[in-house]
């Protein structure tokens, strides 16, 4: 990570926010179906709303399952019914649903996941509906831990390079890319920066998947 720390600062606009933000302290979870579900579930949402919609929900399976975590078999024992109960929308629930039908059918293959280039995840990830380009981002990122991630559609990103790089207004694609062309190939560390410097989870600064 130092090695990083040390390329990011070369942008003497990046240097300023990671000696404002400190450390870097990423929190990465499992490359598994459940992570899957908690960034579908996190779509558009608060981290705190999302962490107690995400909590309801293993508790719904753990109710029906008699174990702990969360699996495609699990889901689909559960009725539409009680997912909304748990604060999903009907579109999340049928997102949802529709992953641990591609999961349990092997059409989603977790396991093969890691072996994949970035490109590749987002194409195996984004045939089931409900997962977006910036959700499978999410995934590459913190799941399958990618250095060299930079999601465009990030409302969060958007707002913080604006404000950092003195833009009149939130940059396009073409304009990320092209700050960002510094950082590579460390553009998910520089956007974990990004996201500090807004001083909030990454949750509330999203824009919706596409």
């Amino acid at each position: 990570m130092r090695t990083a720390i040390k390329h990011l600062k070369k942008d003497p606009v990046m240097a300023k926010i990671i000696e404002k933000a400190g450390p870097f302290r990423m929190q990465y979870g499992e490359p598994r179906f459940e992570n899957l579900v908690r960034s579908i579930v996190s779509q558009q949402l608060s981290g705190n709303v999302a962490r107690v919609i995400f909590g309801r929900l293993l508790e719904a399976v753990a109710a029906v399952t008699g174990e702990p975590g969360l699996t495609p078999a699990g889901i689909l024992r559960l009725r539409t019914e009680r997912m909304r109960r748990c604060g999903l929308s009907a579109a999340k629930t049928l997102y949802i649903r529709e992953l641990a039908k591609h999961t349990k059918r092997g059409r989603v293959v977790f396991e093969s996941l890691q072996e994949l280039e970035d490109a590749a995840v987002i194409e195996h990830l984004t045939q089931v509906k409900g997962i977006g380009v910036w959700t499978a981002q999410m995934f590459l990122m913190f799941a399958l831990r990618r250095n060299d991630v930079l999601p465009v559609a990030d409302l969060g990103i958007r707002v913080a390079m604006k404000g950092a790089y003195g833009l009149e207004e939130l940059p396009k694609p073409a304009e990320m890319e092209r700050i960002a062309a510094a950082w590579r190939p460390y553009m998910s560390i520089a956007c974990w920066y990004l996201w500090r410097s807004l001083d909030g989870p990454r949750e509330k600064k999203v824009a919706p998947a596409t």
